[in-house]
C-alpha cells in the first residue's frame, strides 16, 4: 500500500528554538496513527505542518489526499462575534465549495460538461456532503450542543462549548485524512465513548495527537512519538500496545547493553591491575648464568608492559563511547520504619472552604487507595489542597498523623532563576554531587538541563521536577491531583506500577481514564463540594 502522508528530513524553528530536527515518517491511507510525547515536543507543530498551516525550515511533507483534508487545532480560530453557523460552514468549507460548484454546474449544464458534472457529483458523495448537515446536528447532539442556535454568537458560549462545535463540525466534513489535535479535551464519558466509535469507523486516515491512554488503546493502529529532547521522531507499530512492548524491548536491550559495558570495564581494570602481571613461577639461576636469567627477566617485563598496555588501550575505547546507565523505575517511597502501619493518617471534621468545600468528617487510613472523582468544580483540588495542609479551611480541623506528599495540579515556581538542580535539592540533606547523582539516576532530566533556570522549563519540565522531588520523600501518604498531566505516557505507565508497589495510603484526583479503569480502591464522589459517599 502507498503512502498517503510522507515526512522527510523536516526541520522546523521558532525563535530561534528548533522543535524538529530532520525528522522523517509516512502513514499509509487507511492507518490511524496517534502522535504522543512529552507537552512542548513539538507534536502540534508536526500536525500543523501536516495541515499546511506552517511551513517547513527544510524538508518537504507530501500529503495525497484528493477527499480533502481536515485539522482540528486546540483553539477555534474565528472571530467572537462569528455565528455557530459560520463555524459550521468553516469546518465544511469543502463540501460547500463542491455544492457550489455543482449548482453552478446545473445552471449551464450541457453535453460536454457532463463528464466534470458526474466528477462533482461522485466527489460529493464520496465525502457524504448530501448528509452534511444531518451529521453535524447529530454530532453536535452526541458532543452535548445539540441545543446552539446556529446564529448564536461564538462568544457568548463557553471554550468547552466552542471545541465540541470545532470537534462536530470537523467530523462531519468526511475528510480523506483527518487531523485532530486532543479532541477529547471538555469531552463526557458518554461523548468519549462516541468519539472513540466515530473514528474506528472513520472511512480514510486518522493522525490524532493525544494524551489520553484510552482512546489510543482503542483507535490507534500505530504510534508516532515526538520526543522533544532530540527533536526527532519514532513510529511504532501494532497500535498501544505494540507502543508499549516496543519501549519495554528498547529498555531490556538498554539495560543488557550497559550490563555488557560495565562488565568489560571492570575485566579489563582488574586484568590490567592484577592478570597482566601474571608470568610463569620463575626458577632459580642455573651454572649461575647471570646473562640468561636478565635477559629472560626482560623479556617478562617487556610482555608485562605490553599487557598492561594493551589493557589501559581497550578501558580508553570503552570509556571513549561509554553506554550510560539506564534510569531507575519510578518508585515511591513508603517508610521502612517509623512510618503510620494503622489508623488515620489524615483526618478532618467540620472543614468548609466557602463556596468550594463542605466535609463533615473524612478519614484517611493507612494504605487506604481513594480516588476523587466528580465534574469540573465539584471541589476535588480543594479538598487535596486542604489534606496537604496548603489550603487552611475557613473553619474546621485538618489533623495529619505521618508525613505527606502532595503533587499539585499547577505547578507553582515560586523561584525562577534558581536552577533544576538546586530547585531539586532544596530543603535536603547532602552534597551537590549526591543531589545531581540521584536526580540523573531518575531519568527525567538531561545534565545538561540541572543548571537551566526553573522558569524556563516548559510546564511538562516543571511537572518532572515537582515529580521528581516526590519521588526522593518518604512519605506515609500520597496525595496526586491529575498526576499524568503533562507526563510522557511511558512516564505515566511507570507510575502507575509505581503507585501499584507503594505501601502507604494514595488519595489521587484524575481525568485519566484509563487510570480510572485500572483503578483498586475506594472512591469518593463530590458534588458541588459535599461528598456522596465513600465506595469501597
Amino acid at each position: 500500500m502507498s503512502a498517503q502522508l510522507t515526512i522527510r528530513n523536516v526541520s522546523k524553528s521558532f525563535a530561534h528554538r528548533r522543535v524538529l530536527d530532520a525528522v522523517s515518517a509516512t502513514v499509509r491511507p487507511g492507518e490511524r496513527v496517534g502522535v504522543v510525547g512529552d507537552n512542548g515536543s513539538g507534536k502540534s507543530t508536526l500536525l500543523r505542518l501536516i495541515a499546511g498551516q506552517e511551513r517547513p525550515d527544510d524538508g518537504e511533507i507530501i500529503v495525497e489526499a484528493p477527499g480533502g483534508v481536515g485539522h482540528l487545532g486546540q483553539v477555534l480560530d474565528l472571530s467572537p462575534t462569528a455565528t455557530v453557523g459560520d463555524a459550521i460552514d468553516a469546518a465544511l468549507t469543502e463540501v460547500r465549495e463542491l455544492q457550489r460548484k455543482i449548482h453552478e454546474a446545473e445552471q449551464t449544464l450541457d453535453e460536454g460538461g457532463l463528464a466534470a458534472y458526474g466528477d462533482l457529483l461522485t466527489a460529493l458523495e464520496i465525502r457524504d456532503g448530501y448528509r452534511a448537515d444531518a451529521k453535524v446536528a447529530a454530532a453536535m447532539s452526541a458532543l452535548g450542543i445539540g441545543h446552539l442556535d446556529r446564529d448564536r454568537p461564538l462568544g457568548t458560549i463557553s471554550g468547552g462549548q466552542q471545541a465540541r462545535l470545532a470537534l462536530a463540525g470537523v467530523l462531519s466534513a468526511e475528510p480523506e485524512l483527518l487531523l485532530l489535535d486532543e479532541p477529547t479535551n471538555h469531552l463526557d464519558a458518554q461523548a468519549l465513548s462516541w468519539l472513540e466509535d466515530r473514528l474506528r469507523a472513520h472511512r480514510g486516515t486518522l493522525v490524532v495527537v493525544t494524551h489520553d491512554r484510552l482512546l489510543l488503546e482503542r483507535v490507534a493502529t500505530a504510534i508516532i512519538e515526538v520526543d522533544g529532547d532530540r527533536r526527532a521522531i519514532t513510529r511504532y507499530g501494532n497500535g498501544y500496545a505494540g507502543y508499549l512492548d516496543e519501549k519495554r524491548a528498547a529498555r531490556q536491550r538498554w539495560e543488557q547493553q550497559y550490563a555488557e559495558w560495565a562488565g568489560e570495564i571492570e575485566h579489563w581494570t582488574q586484568w590490567g591491575a592484577t592478570t597482566a602481571y601474571r608470568v610463569a613461577p620463575g626458577r632459580a639461576m642455573k651454572d649461575h648464568n647471570k646473562c640468561k636469567y636478565n635477559g629472560d627477566g626482560q623479556r617478562v617485563q617487556a610482555s608485562i608492559y605490553t599487557r598492561v598496555r594493551s589493557a589501559a588501550e581497550r578501558l580508553d575505547r570503552l570509556r571513549a563511547e561509554p553506554v550510560p546507565k539506564p534510569p531507575d523505575p519510578l518508585r515511591l517511597n513508603a517508610p521502612l520504619s517509623g512510618g503510620v502501619a494503622e489508623g488515620a493518617v489524615i483526618e478532618l471534621s467540620d472543614v468548609h472552604v466557602a463556596g468550594r468545600l463542605a466535609v463533615d468528617h473524612l478519614t484517611v487510613s493507612a494504605g487506604e487507595r481513594l480516588f476523587v472523582s466528580g465534574p469540573n468544580g465539584a471541589g476535588k483540588s480543594t479538598l487535596l489542597a486542604v489534606l496537604s495542609g496548603e489550603l487552611r479551611p475557613d473553619t474546621g480541623t485538618v489533623t495529619p498523623n505521618g508525613r505527606i506528599g502532595y503533587l499539585p495540579q499547577e505547578n507553582t515556581v515560586r523561584h525562577p532563576e534558581r536552577g533544576v538542580l538546586a530547585t531539586f535539592a532544596q530543603g535536603r540533606v547532602g552534597t551537590a554531587d549526591e543531589h545531581a547523582e540521584r536526580l540523573m539516576s531518575l531519568g527525567l532530566f538531561a545534565e545538561s538541563d540541572l543548571r537551566t533556570p526553573v522558569g524556563s522549563l516548559s510546564i511538562g519540565q516543571q511537572r518532572r521536577l515537582a515529580l521528581a522531588r516526590l519521588l526522593v520523600q518518604e512519605v506515609d501518604v500520597l496525595l496526586l491531583d491529575e498526576p499524568t498531566n503533562h507526563l510522557s505516557l511511558t512516564l505515566v505507565e511507570e507510575m502507575e506500577a509505581a503507585l501499584a508497589d507503594y505501601s502507604g495510603a494514595v488519595v489521587v484526583v484524575s481525568h485519566d481514564r484509563l487510570l480510572r479503569n485500572r483503578w483498586r480502591g475506594g472512591e469518593l464522589p463530590l458534588r458541588e463540594g459535599r461528598p456522596l459517599c465513600v465506595a469501597a
